[in-house]
């Protein structure tokens, strides 16, 4: 599935960077095995990234953009093909029911280095029941702008991965996520770096309980929407150290074809001690004062279009992520003055498929960060990629 001339609004998500999630549906090799369906599938691509201001890596996930007045090399060229995966997937009738499996993996590791295999998923699933590895449970692609870019704007749910056991009824969905992946940082924050504005994780936080998700998707016309609910756990035990507090987030995303050519998406996330389910939070989801476990508020907005055009679509959206640091400023946390506060970030794209299994894209994407102090800086990234599906 690659975008056409005459795109329809459900296939536009196909187009961007975080979008390849259903690649599988681009498959060219398909065999049986008894009863047993298979499907190889995947796409190789290139990205080719212009940093006209500072240098933001291989994605621009949570942009370390210089401080207006710092000083700072300008300029900065980088090719890659991380983004490149394959995938393998089966069905089979069993029970009255369909087993279904997936396997998929990339090279997107996020190291400086990069190259390295990375599983994105692995799981099976069967009469409503999901267990494994993949996308998260709370929030939707709905409200996902097509970029270019392979991190999502912030605003909207985390676009991401977890082992997971998951129950599935209807339009309901609730699952028992892993507390703690290593595809992700989000610990307790025992003070902050002022001069990247990142945090120090707590050596004795742990995850006692695995994270709870609730979603509800469903569409009414047109307009397809989703709720979701998520409650987790922050602990922290060892050195004198013995507190645990709750986490909460709450997600609303939606996709509507406003005309035959235009769809229109949205989202809006907000949670305490919510942490890496807000994409893009600038902060962590809570920080450790006198002993005890403080949460830290965040939420955030994503808003986009996709325009048909000609052989592809144009792709226009905006987002912001702001954790709320007022309190962490008066407790006195070491850092906080130079702590990030504020993610935003703008994508421009125009993304087409001369054929079918071949697209090219080129984006500008415009990102700003702010910090506790109120200082702020900004960045120009300029990319270009070119995908070959099959």
């Amino acid at each position: 599935m690659t975008p056409h001339a005459t795109l329809k609004p459900a296939s536009l998500v196909l187009a961007g960077g975080l979008a390849m999630a259903v690649a599988g549906a681009s498959h060219a090799i398909d065999f049986k095995a008894g009863d047993t369906t298979a499907s190889v599938y995947g796409y190789a691509k290139l990205d080719m990234i212009y940093d006209v201001d500072n240098e933001l890596g291989d994605l621009a996930a949570r942009p370390r953009t210089l401080i207006d007045g710092q000083s700072g090399s300008e300029g900065h060229t980088t090719l890659h093909a991380y983004q490149s995966r394959i995938g393998f997937m089966t069905t089979t009738p069993a029970g009255g029911s369909q087993l279904k499996t997936q396997v998929e993996v990339d090279w997107f590791d996020n190291a400086p280095e990069g190259g390295d295999l990375r599983l994105r998923h692995a799981y099976g699933s069967w009469n409503g029941i999901t267990a494994g590895k993949t996308w998260i449970n709370f929030g939707s692609l709905l409200g996902k702008i097509p970029t270019i870019d392979f991190a999502p704007q912030p605003g909207q749910s985390k676009a991401g991965r977890k082992a997971q056991l998951r129950y599935s009824r209807a339009n309901w969905h609730v699952a028992l996520e892993n507390p703690d992946p290593e595809d992700y940082r989000d610990g307790v924050a025992t003070s902050f770096n002022p001069k990247r504005g990142i945090y120090n994780e707590h050596e004795d936080a742990k995850s006692g309980l695995p994270d709870l998700t609730l979603r509800y998707q469903h569409q009414a016309g047109g307009l397809h929407y989703s709720a979701s609910g998520m409650a987790r756990q922050l602990e922290v035990e060892g050195q004198g150290v013995d507190d645990s507090a709750t986490g909460w987030g709450l997600n609303l995303a939606a996709r509507y074809p406003a005309t035959e050519r235009l769809t229109l998406r949205g989202a809006v996330t907000w949670g305490d001690g919510i942490g890496e389910y807000l994409q893009n939070n600038p902060s962590a989801p809570g920080y450790l004062e006198d002993g005890g476990i403080e949460t830290i508020e965040a939420w955030g907005v994503n808003l986009g279009m996709s325009l048909a055009a000609g052989p592809g679509a144009i792709n226009l959206g905006y987002g912001i992520s702001k954790a709320d640091l007022d309190d962490a400023r008066e407790a006195g946390i070491a850092g906080v003055e130079g702590a990030n506060e504020q993610f935003e970030a703008v994508h421009l794209n125009y993304i087409w498929s001369p054929i079918e299994r071949i697209s090219y894209g080129v984006e500008a994407g415009y990102h700003t960060r702010q910090v506790v102090d109120g200082r702020d800086g900004d960045a120009l990234r300029l990319q270009g990629m070119a995908m070959v599906s099959f």
